[in-house]
């Protein structure tokens, strides 16, 4: 898979608050760069506690649940897009559905 982008991610954990959130988004990415996803259930099959929602979009709980990742995929072209990296009450602020 391609991931869009790479500096959201880095960007998200340089900030002071969130540094703790890097070793568990490096091996995100690097799983997820290897992967090769065709639905929603090859996403199960590694993430079983992903939730998968309307429009493409998977949420990921990032470092025991700390954090949540909301991303849309687009399977025909093996891309992901990171839609919001943040802690539950930031995420508790947005339409994940619609981000």
């Amino acid at each position: 898979m391609r991931i869009i982008a790479k500096r959201t991610i880095t960007a998200f954990y340089e900030k002071t608050p969130f540094r703790d959130s890097k070793s568990a988004l490096e091996a995100w990415y690097d799983d997820t760069r290897k992967s090769d996803w065709k639905n929603p259930s090859d996403i199960k099959e590694k993430y079983r506690n992903a939730s998968i929602l309307q429009k493409n979009r998977v949420i990921f709980n990032i470092h025991g649940n700390k954090y949540r990742l909301v991303v849309k995929l687009n399977y025909d072209a093996q891309i992901v897009y990171i839609r919001f990296i943040g802690a539950h009450a930031q995420y508790d602020k947005i339409d994940s559905e619609n981000i």
